[in-house]
């Protein structure tokens, strides 16, 4: 005999009791406490039908994300995650992929968000194994990327009473996490997944599920959730009296300059016609870089810190600058009098950091066919291009010297002309954080090739990682990692995933055997060089040990061939570059 709980009022019906199954009561039967409908009712624990159940709340789990368009899962399996990777292993329509570490499976669900902008999916047992996966997630929560991540846990049982790898899981992850539950029964499991897909898109951000071992193994026969009746996307129309204030702004000023971020990442032509049309140079922010192609007339390339000089000193130059989804970290480069216009799906970005003469609430496409539409056609302010196309050609021409620059040890600038020489248009890299960062934003020059980085936690190890998922999701496109010494080997365990996956992925390290970037960071602040020296192994050496290919260079005549053979073969590769430890890239200078 079975018992069944009514949702609204928690009532049980007990067939026991009431001497009536409960599915031979008429279908107006309703809830006697609260007169609840009996479709409101779920069945309490495990209930005996014409068939014996089959499935538990793992399978169930598994399931619907599969319905949800999951491919795969990234992680490390252990005694609290067990009945997920067994269920993993029956249904055989998500690939599992084994991590050698837990940051490393979550760097690789961010990048899958960032990438596709769908959720990735991460699993971690309880203790160490979740916590393991707190840099990755912060990631994606800080740069917005969409990632559930299944905890492993104790079982709920034993919750509370000290026992093995116990913490509070949910208290840990929720000041990052957008949606934080346990399934602590059953009949949560398909509705608390399907919450924290939405939250996990919502923003979009990390939602966490806390999986204690007991619970997933119970039995569960509940159907699934069909995405389309449950997951809906929201997009913001934009007022038409902000759009008509903004078009005012562009049709009054003379010298404007567009600013691309994140939120315009896939608008790179209704960009190009804007900016055509008003006669506005884009920068991009450092996410965005390559949205347009930075050798077009209209590029500036990327503003900050990472950035370009004349990037910098257009947006200073300017009368009104447009901002099309980007919090915009760098007000302080703006003058006080400069006009701005801010636009983004996100009101609480509008109007952030600094004041707005228009701001705009809407997705980033839809507010730039408006504006097309409305603004005036333009001619161009002869003195404001000039100095641009001035300051560019200098730009190309300090690319042009690295680009022969044989001198030794190789200078990293000419590394990343290398690199330009050799890698294809629709390459993805992806970028580690480093002095190598600020070489490759500054001097690398994208014709059509996408980027990745960990942008505003700005974490170390998170280049090898993205190369990995991005070669899951894009088999056919050539991926590159590109690291120094100090990100690479913190994950590098992980090169061993990308020879296990078949994953033919092209990994670069800056070899200076230090942390540069710190150092130079030491210098600034007037410190003596002190902690950021390490011996290193030879990595060419590592990758054949590991089933890949090596390739070690130590002068510039050998590193076209290298980058050329490392890119024509069909197996994971690490080109390992020694550079010159005291060349370093230009960050953080005043500009006159």
């Amino acid at each position: 005999m079975a018992r069944f709980r009514c949702t609204v009022c928690n009532w049980v019906y007990d067939e026991k009791k009431e001497g009536v199954k409960f599915a031979d009561q008429p279908d107006s039967y309703t809830c006697p406490n609260c007169g609840a409908p009996k479709s409101a009712f779920i069945p309490e624990g495990f209930v005996k039908s014409g068939k014996s159940t089959v499935t538990n709340v793992a399978d169930k789990i598994i399931e619907q994300l599969v319905a949800l368009g999951i491919k795969h899962i990234y992680g490390i399996p252990g005694d609290s995650n067990l009945p997920l990777i067994e269920a993993l292993r029956k249904d055989g329509r998500i690939k599992f992929i084994l991590t050698r570490h837990e940051e490393t499976a979550a760097f690789m669900a961010s990048a899958h968000g960032k990438m596709t902008g769908k959720p990735g999916v991460c699993i971690s047992i309880a203790g160490p194994g979740s916590t393991n996966l707190i840099t990755g997630l912060l990631d994606a929560a800080e740069d917005r990327s969409p990632v559930i991540a299944l905890l492993g846990q104790v079982a709920e049982v034993y919750l509370g009473s000290e026992a093995f790898q116990e913490i509070d899981q949910l208290e840990l992850f929720h000041p990052f996490s957008d949606f934080t539950e346990t399934i602590a029964r059953p009949n949560q499991a398909i509705t608390l997944v399907m919450m924290a897909a939405k939250y996990a898109l919502k923003t979009p951000g990390v939602a966490a599920l806390s999986t204690p071992t007991d619970i997933l193994a119970e039995k569960l026969e509940q159907e699934i959730f069909a995405p389309e009746k449950r997951l809906f996307a929201a997009l913001p129309q934009p007022k038409q009296s902000a759009i008509k204030q903004a078009v005012n702004l562009i049709n009054d000023s003379k010298k404007i300059v567009i600013l691309a971020g994140w939120g315009a990442r896939h608008s790179g032509e209704l960009l190009l016609q804007l900016a055509q049309k008003i006669k506005a140079p884009i920068a991009t922010t450092s996410r965005t870089k390559g949205v347009i192609h930075e050798t077009h007339e209209y590029s500036l390339g990327v503003l900050g810190s990472l950035g370009s000089r004349h990037a910098a000193l257009s947006i200073q130059a300017a009368d009104l600058v447009i901002i099309i989804g980007s919090g915009f970290r760098h007000a302080n480069l703006v003058p006080m009098q400069t006009k701005m216009i801010q636009i983004d799906i996100d009101a609480t970005r509008v109007g952030r950091t600094f004041d707005i003469d228009a701001g705009i609430v809407g997705d980033a496409g839809s507010v730039l066919e408006k504006l097309l539409e409305l603004v005036h056609k333009k001619e161009a302010d002869a003195e404001f291009w000039a100095n641009i196309n001035k300051m560019k050609r200098k730009h190309f021409g300090e690319i042009s010297l690295e680009a022969q620059d044989l001198s030794i040890p190789i200078n990293p600038g000419y590394v990343i002309q290398a690199l330009k020489r050799n890698i294809k248009k629709d390459a993805i890299i992806c970028i580690d954080v480093g002095d190598h960062t600020y070489w490759f934003y500054k001097k690398f020059m994208c014709e059509g090739q996408k980027t990745f980085l960990s942008a505003n936690i700005a974490s170390m190890g998170f280049a090898l990682p993205a190369a990995l998922a991005a070669q899951l999701d894009y088999p056919d496109r050539q991926v590159v990692s590109l690291s120094g010494d100090g990100g690479f080997a913190m994950l590098a365990a992980d090169f061993t995933t990308a020879v296990r996956e078949k994953l033919p992925i092209k990994a670069v390290v800056f070899n200076d055997g230090r942390l540069k970037n710190i150092k130079k960071e030491q210098a600034r602040d007037g410190y003596p060089m002190f902690g950021v020296s390490f011996p290193n192994p030879d990595y060419s050496k590592f990758a054949q040990s590991c089933g890949g290919e090596g390739f070690r260079v130590e002068e510039p005549k050998n590193l076209d061939p290298a980058l050329q053979q490392a890119f024509a073969s069909k197996k994971p590769c690490i080109v390992e570059v020694l550079v010159d430890p005291e060349k370093f890239a230009a960050s953080g200078k005043r500009l006159k």
